[in-house]
């Protein structure tokens, strides 16, 4: 069986996991231990594990996905506000959230507004994280829908690809709340320290690999590089005016203005005010070290997605020198099939590890950050004081458990919904939801934070919900637009920076009361 070799090397895997994981069950028994690992993680892990969220399974495969098809670096172009917003996320929110010392960040704005504006917010992160996360999870799933293929020698047809899809999603997902919540933060951390390993070997084997089989090496490629390679100004042909050029700069995706802006707020919103990240930021021993590991994980982002991007440039190459009849149809497929196709035993294996760890990686984050922000925002105030340490950890564990599920539902909805369209975009699709809801969240974090007598409980509901709808208004999911008779589709970049615009705009109207 030609495939044995690398299934060892992804149970191994998964048994290397898996230990790392259960054996932090003895640290995690209180709540400061299972949230935020008793604040005593070494700045480097917390780098390690900052990556492992950012570089999900969307990311392994989504980044080569874009080189292909584009056959540039414009996707990489969105570094740049992401170094920005790390910036302002470690000298704006980090300082706040350490001196306030909470453990679920909707705690501070509780603080600063009321309980209706803390509620409000964290339901929001609670149901955004569960639908971004149920999305980016099934893309784990296509190198299995190609390893079938390979296996049977037939094409899968959309139902079996379905459920292939549900099976991966089901499976994954089991494995990783068991470690998650045994093992807390701590877990969490630790796992995605070997998953980043195994996510470097497989980016430092498959390049120079592609390269040796692609007939004039380097040279080929760089002549496959489309232009724009890395900055697009989005300046439409000919001289349509001023007005004509910002709306081709609103709707266009991978351009620089998106790039220094929307990703500025996107960055700022996914790690300044989201659970998911900002929770591994705080086990960092200080707030000095927590600001270091930020920044620096914004510096060694950039060579790590344009790794990606330039695997996917080099697939291009290389099937243009060996085309091949039974090629996917769907760019998203191409690097799996090539893995599974052309990569030696063994190695083979390992990549297919690479990709199942950085979905194991985002996965445990959010399930950690979603456990840890129900419990501590909805169940755990009305317990009591007088409630156990103990009680209160399996409140946790439980609660983690429960988002599992819902993530397991939302993920075999997406490997439903992509199996039956092939042409659908990954980063776009896993990119785009965050979009809808975090712009409402960062404004609200905003008034907080830059103002001190801005904002009231109620007012920021208003604020928040009038956010929200802004950005479905204009980004057109489900054809809101064409039942309104108008046209205009915000691209999913600026869905943040609309969403706090508009929500800082109308928190502002209202003033916070003078006990606040």
């Amino acid at each position: 069986m030609i495939y044995l070799p690398d299934i060892i090397v992804i149970l191994a895997y998964f048994a290397l996991i898996m230990g790392i994981g259960l054996s932090q069950r003895s640290k995690s028994g209180s709540v400061e231990g299972f949230t935020l690992g008793d604040r005593q993680i070494a700045w480097w892990a917390v780098l390690a594990s900052i990556l492992a969220a950012e570089i999900s399974a969307a990311t392994f495969l989504g980044a080569p996905e874009a080189g292909y098809t584009r056959r540039n670096w414009s996707y990489a172009q969105f570094a740049i506000g992401t170094v920005i917003a790390r910036i302002i996320v470690s000298f704006l929110f980090i300082p706040i959230f350490y001196h306030h010392n909470v453990i679920s960040l909707y705690e501070f704005l509780g603080t600063r507004f009321g309980n209706a504006t803390r509620l409000f917010a964290s339901g929001t992160f609670l149901i955004t994280r569960v639908l971004a996360m149920g999305t980016r999870l099934y893309v784990a799933a296509i190198v299995l829908v190609i390893g079938f293929a390979a296996v049977t020698g037939k094409p899968v047809d959309p139902n079996t690809k379905f459920w292939l899809f549900a099976m991966a999603v089901v499976v994954i997902t089991l494995l990783t709340t068991i470690y998650t919540s045994v093992g807390g933060i701590r877990a969490v951390i630790w796992t995605d320290f070997i998953q980043v390993g195994v996510l470097v070997a497989s980016l430092a084997f498959t390049i120079p690999y592609l390269a040796s089989k692609i007939p004039g090496g380097w040279e080929t490629v760089a002549n496959t590089i489309r232009s724009p390679v890395f900055f697009d100004f989005a300046k439409p042909e000919g001289s349509p005016g001023f007005w004509e050029w910002i709306k081709h700069v609103l709707t266009s995706e991978y351009t620089i203005w998106a790039a220094i802006i929307g990703s500025t707020f996107v960055t700022t919103a996914t790690h300044g005010i989201d659970q998911d990240t900002v929770q591994r930021m705080l086990t960092a021993k200080n707030r000095k070290q927590s600001a270091f590991a930020t920044i620096l994980s914004g510096i060694v982002d950039l060579p790590i997605v344009s790794a990606f991007i330039l695997i996917g440039v080099m697939l291009f190459a290389f099937y243009q020198a060996h085309p091949t009849a039974d090629l996917p149809k769907e760019s998203r497929e191409i690097f799996p099939y090539f893995i599974l196709h052309e990569m030696p035993v063994g190695l083979r294996g390992l990549v297919v590890a690479g990709i199942i760890s950085t979905a194991m990686g985002s996965l445990s984050t959010a399930l950690n950050a979603l456990g840890t922000s129900f419990a501590r925002d909805f169940l755990l105030p009305r317990m009591g004081e007088d409630v156990s340490e103990a009680k209160k950890v399996g409140v946790l564990r439980w609660s983690t458990a429960l988002f599992a599920f819902f993530i397991v539902v939302i993920g075999v909805w997406t490997a439903y919904y992509m199996a039956h369209n092939p042409k659908v975009e990954i980063l776009p699709l896993v990119l785009g939801i965050l979009g809808f809801t975090f712009g409402s969240l960062l404004g609200v974090f905003l008034v907080a934070v830059l103002t001190k007598t801005r904002g009231s409980d109620s007012g920021n509901v208003i604020a928040m919900i009038c956010g929200i709808v802004a950005v479905l208004l204009l980004s057109n999911p489900m054809g809101i637009q064409d039942k309104l008779g108008f046209n205009f589709v915000l691209s999913f970049p600026w869905r943040v920076t609309l969403g706090t615009l508009v929500t800082v705009a109308v928190s502002v109207c209202f003033r916070t009361p003078e006990r606040k």
